[in-house]
C-alpha cells in the first residue's frame, strides 16, 4: 500500500499542478492538516532536482503564511475554546504561568520544534495562544522552516538518484523511521517539563 501511495506521489510530483499542491499542503499542515509537507517535497525534488531550491522556497513561503494561520486560531479562537475550560478546571495560574514561560522561551521553542518532527502546528498554534510577538514568530518560522525545508532540498539535489535509488530499495524502513520521528515528536512534547 505504501508503495503504492509513493508512487503516486511520484506522479503526482511530475505533473504541472504538483507546485500547487506543495504549497497547499505545506500551508494547511502549518495550521490543520495532519501530513507534512515533506511527504511531497521530497517526491517533487527527487522527480526535477534542479527544481529543489524552487520547491524549498514555495514550501517555505506556504508553511510560514499557514503558520500566520495557526497563529491566529491560537490567537483568536484559545479565549473562547479553551478559557472555559480551564476555568472549570481552575487551571488559570498554570495558563498563566505557561505564557510567562512561552513569553521567555518561545523563540528557543519556535526555533527548535520548527526543525523538529513535532507537528509544526502545535507550535503555531501554542504562540497565538501564548500572545507571542508576531513579527518575531513570523521571522523564526521563516529561518527554521527555510532551513529544513533547503536543507532537504540541497541534500537531495546532491544525492538524487542515488536517494531515489534509496527510496525505492528501503520504502517500509523509511515510513517506519518517519512514523516513529512523528511519534517521538508528540510523545517528546507530552513528556517535556513546563
Amino acid at each position: 500500500m505504501m508503495r503504492r501511495f509513493y508512487r503516486r506521489i511520484l506522479a503526482l510530483a511530475a505533473t504541472p499542478r504538483a507546485s500547487w499542491w506543495l504549497a497547499l499542503i505545506a500551508f494547511a499542515e502549518a495550521s490543520v492538516f495532519p501530513i507534512p509537507p515533506d511527504a511531497l517535497l521530497i517526491p517533487m525534488i527527487i522527480a526535477r532536482p534542479r527544481a529543489a531550491f524552487r520547491l524549498a522556497a514555495i514550501a517555505t513561503l506556504a508553511s510560514v503564511a499557514g503558520g500566520a494561520l495557526g497563529y491566529g486560531i491560537g490567537y483568536a479562537l484559545f479565549d473562547r475554546l479553551a478559557i472555559p475550560i480551564l476555568q472549570l478546571y481552575h487551571l488559570e495560574p498554570a495558563f498563566a504561568r505557561f505564557r510567562a514561560a512561552y513569553a521567555q522561551w518561545g523563540l528557543a521553542v519556535i526555533l527548535i520544534k520548527g526543525l523538529t518532527p513535532i507537528p509544526y502546528k502545535l507550535v503555531t498554534i501554542a504562540s497565538g495562544a501564548a500572545r507571542f510577538d508576531f513579527p518575531l514568530f513570523m521571522a523564526a518560522s521563516l529561518a527554521t522552516r527555510g532551513a529544513r525545508f533547503f536543507a532537504v532540498a540541497a541534500l537531495l539535489r546532491h544525492f538524487g538518484d542515488r536517494a531515489r535509488d534509496f527510496i525505492d530499495r528501503r520504502l517500509g524502513l523509511i515510513t517506519g523511521a518517519l512514523a516513529f520521528g512523528i511519534v517521538f515528536g508528540f510523545a517528546l512534547l507530552r513528556f517535556l517539563p513546563g
